[in-house]
């Protein structure tokens, strides 16, 4: 327990931080009983294996094995040491930190918070040069002539960098940054004559935020005849763009309410959008999707749609990041966009209100999307050229495990091209007979190939080791069950770890009279002691044990204490008559040893 801050204060700062709540705004939360699970955010999985108790403020991910408190898990997912967590969940929830608390050192680096820092002052400027100044008077003007208000571009904090060399090189020089980190940043520009100038003048600038809202870097787009016509800043420890999305820190709320992404190509989409009321909006940075922005996707929501321009590169961009999705484990439309039209020109021409009932509420499921882009291959004026389409549109649909859907689609396709249901039925089992196949061979390769990844399996624990967890659970949940424990066995538990944990325990409730597994964690200084114990507490346990359980299992405990001080005594004997040098007496002992341990065997 740190020294510097009071417990009182971390106590308050944890108690007004629901762990539910934190952790749900990282990942996708849905209550199943009495925890919640989603998708472990520590490792990659398809399936939820990541618990959160909500009753206890404890999460556990069954996978990984990560467990512990709230301030645990901002521990490990921003990367921050103790104190840090503790003022940011202190700053979210509005709790008082002392002033040497505020003063302890950061888990970043000086560099990296100078980079941070920087930002954050020229985000400021470029914004208020754009709003309120002459020098950005050509960049308010861009933003108004396609259609931006006022309020969006203070949203967005949209800037504009004048077009003088070194404007912004002054500004950070004066506010004592040294030019090196600038130009490392980005945000300066080294000549070949070693002069300075500012990388994103004359253009409108889009700051571009991490997951909490701190510029990390730059987008600036041109509005003259400038080269490139977008200029973002170079990547970074902070910015790395195949792991971020434009926008993620303002959507990610209005992602988790409605249950749903919209996914677009760039800024001024999103921007768009947003001013449209499509809040739930992000982008990728000039770059296709990559799995990292796939998996933080579906961590957040089960389907996404793609809103890319319609025309042939949008489209083919469309169909490689819903396959990308669809690899995560995310449901994908796809936004019914116009042909040959972007987001913003739709929304310019028709307006808000059409863009989200007739594109984004009117989007087509992947399989219809599919079906339209697979036409666009083939030639249907043409026979065989419509007899190959078919055969690869069955190839999909074969992949649909409902039967309504995969009938509804053929349906489609009979009408459509004049083909018997029966004839394409017949293929679809076809293909999907041989897909089984497929699979099945793969499974077997699992299994016989020497290379292949080996998963982890838990082995079935031995009777008195399941006893000692489950007593555990019901000592983590009840001091009185604790106290009685203590005076029937103390810490005589056969595993090493449970020992340890017991005599935490007992000094625990020395001082405090009432169970809290979430402040019991926090008391804790070894992580795997951590993890192990918030894995013990989600085992499933009754409210309140019975006096017959407790005895069953403090019995089955003791048993395999008496066991293993029996055998090692008989080693003992077995041992004196080697050295007596009586070969019978030793074997006859070796054979009670033998009969001893198999005794216990078959109990366990």
């Amino acid at each position: 327990m740190p020294e510097q801050v009071s417990e009182d204060v971390i106590e308050e700062v944890r108690k007004t931080n629901d762990i539910v709540d934190v952790i749900g705004e990282y990942i996708q939360l849905k209550k199943q009983g009495r925890n919640y699970f989603g998708l472990c955010p520590f490792h990659g999985e398809k399936t939820p294996s990541f618990s959160v108790a909500q009753e206890k403020q404890i999460f556990h991910c069954f996978g990984c094995g990560k467990g512990g408190n709230v301030l645990t898990f901002i521990m490990e997912m921003e990367q921050y040491s103790f104190y840090e967590a503790l003022r940011f969940l202190a700053d979210r929830s509005g709790v008082h930190l002392p002033e040497l608390a505020q003063q302890q050192t950061s888990s970043i680096s000086l560099e990296n918070q100078n980079l941070l820092d920087a930002s954050g002052w020229v985000t400021k400027l470029y914004h208020h040069l754009l709003r309120y100044t002459k020098d950005g008077k050509e960049g308010y003007q861009y933003f108004h002539d396609r259609g931006i208000t006022d309020d969006t571009i203070d949203v967005f904090q949209l800037g504009f960098a004048p077009n003088v060399k070194d404007f912004t090189a002054e500004f950070l020089q004066k506010k004592g940054f040294h030019q090196q980190i600038l130009v490392k940043a980005g945000l300066l520009s080294l000549n070949e004559d070693n002069t300075i100038t500012d990388r994103f003048r004359g253009r409108v600038m889009f700051p571009i935020r991490n997951h909490l809202g701190k510029t990390i870097a730059f987008g600036g787009r041109t509005i003259s005849d400038q080269e490139p016509k977008y200029l973002n800043s170079p990547e970074s420890d902070l910015f790395q763009k195949g792991r971020i999305l434009y926008n993620f820190d303002l959507a990610k709320k209005h992602i988790r309410k409605q249950s749903e992404a919209v996914l677009f190509e760039g800024y001024m989409d999103v921007i768009s959008a947003y001013q449209a009321g499509v809040k739930n909006a992000v982008a990728t940075l000039g770059t296709s999707l990559t799995e990292s922005q796939a998996r933080l996707l579906r961590r957040y929501v089960d389907t996404v749609i793609i809103c890319y321009d319609a025309d042939k590169p949008g489209t083919d961009a469309a169909y490689k990041a819903a396959g990308m999705l669809q690899k995560a484990g995310c449901e994908v439309k796809i936004g019914n966009m116009r042909e040959d039209m972007d987001p913003d020109d739709f929304i310019k021409e028709f307006g808000a209100e059409a863009f989200q009932h007739q594109v984004i509420k009117s989007s087509l499921t992947f399989t219809s999307f599919y079906m339209r882009y697979l036409k666009k291959n083939y030639n249907l004026s043409l026979e065989g050229d419509r007899i190959h389409y078919i055969e690869k549109l069955l190839e999909h649909l074969a992949t649909i495990e409902s039967s309504v859907e995969r009938e509804y689609y053929l349906k489609e396709v009979s009408d459509s091209y004049n083909v018997s249901m029966d004839s394409l039925i017949q293929e679809i089992q076809a293909n999907r007979e041989k897909m089984a196949l497929v699979e099945d061979k793969k499974n077997k390769n699992r299994y016989t190939n020497k290379t292949s990844v080996h998963h982890h399996i838990k082995k079935l624990l031995p009777a008195f080791h399941n006893a000692e967890r489950q007593l555990l659970a019901y000592m983590l949940q009840d001091a009185a069950i604790t106290d009685s424990v203590q005076e029937e066995i103390g810490v005589s538990f056969n595993i090493e770890e449970h020992k340890v944990v017991a005599t935490h325990l007992y000094a625990f409730y020395e001082e405090h009279q009432q169970a809290d597994v979430s402040m019991f964690v926090e008391m804790l200084t070894d992580d795997r002691l951590k993890q192990l114990v918030t894995d013990i507490a989600m085992i499933p346990v009754h409210d309140h044990i019975q006096r017959e359980e407790m005895n069953d299992l403090i019995r089955v405990i003791r048993a395999e204490n008496s066991n293993k001080k029996d055998i090692q005594s008989l080693k003992e004997e077995q041992k004196l008559a080697e050295q007596q040098n009586d070969p019978i007496k030793a074997a006859e002992i070796a054979m009670q040893i033998i009969e001893l341990q198999k005794q216990w065997k078959s109990i366990n």
